[in-house]
């Protein structure tokens, strides 16, 4: 094995901007559909530098898409790049997520993913105190939907965030976040300890 098993702890902070974009021919994990407000889909993407403290440290950048499977709602990630093979391998295997390679440089608020995307992320106010969340996250492996559990708390403060997106991520070309956040110094853990 070339990755740790679940769970993963992870440490380090995350820049969110949620976006509603048009509809468009998503995939989505057998089972689930996509989560519509009229004509809009709700779709979040991050920037995410995972610390020294984390089973593995890396960098990364997502999109996700919001489904559901019934009346329960899920975040599933539609397109991922990371710097590291072991988060690669162990994300698709463990989980199904698609993680791919890419080469990440951090200059300041500047960040880039090379040939991907870059922004800008400019800190705003800080909300007091620390921020709990847990959810799943909808992917397909085997081709079985599989549902992984993540819970995090972390420090949170309003951003702006101005994206640039390449080719790899089309839909958001033209387009600009509704809302911009960033979780600060966040204590993660994605997935469950195996009972058998």
């Amino acid at each position: 094995m070339t990755h740790p098993p679940e769970p993963w702890k992870l440490r380090g902070d995350l820049h969110l901007s949620v976006w509603f974009l048009r509809e468009r021919d998503w995939e989505v994990p057998e089972g689930t559909s996509v989560v519509r407000l009229g004509p809009w889909c709700v779709v979040g993407t991050a920037w995410v530098d995972y610390r020294p403290g984390s089973v593995l440290t890396y960098r990364e950048l997502m999109s996700t898409l919001l489904v559901r499977k019934g009346l329960r709602l899920y975040p599933t990630i539609t397109h991922i790049w990371v710097d590291s093979p072991r988060s690669r391998d162990g994300g698709r295997a463990l989980w199904g997520i698609p993680k791919e390679l890419a080469e990440f440089t951090v200059d300041g608020p500047e960040w880039t993913a090379t040939s991907i995307a870059r922004a800008r992320v400019r800190p705003g106010a800080r909300l007091p105190g620390r921020w709990p969340v847990a959810f799943r996250v909808a992917q397909t492996l085997a081709g079985k939907l599989k549902l992984s559990r993540v819970r995090s708390t972390s420090g949170l403060r309003f951003a702006r965030v101005d994206w640039d997106a390449g080719a790899p991520l089309p839909f958001l070309t033209a387009h600009s976040p509704a809302l911009s956040l960033t979780l600060t110094d966040f204590d993660m853990t994605f997935g469950e300890a195996r009972t058998h």
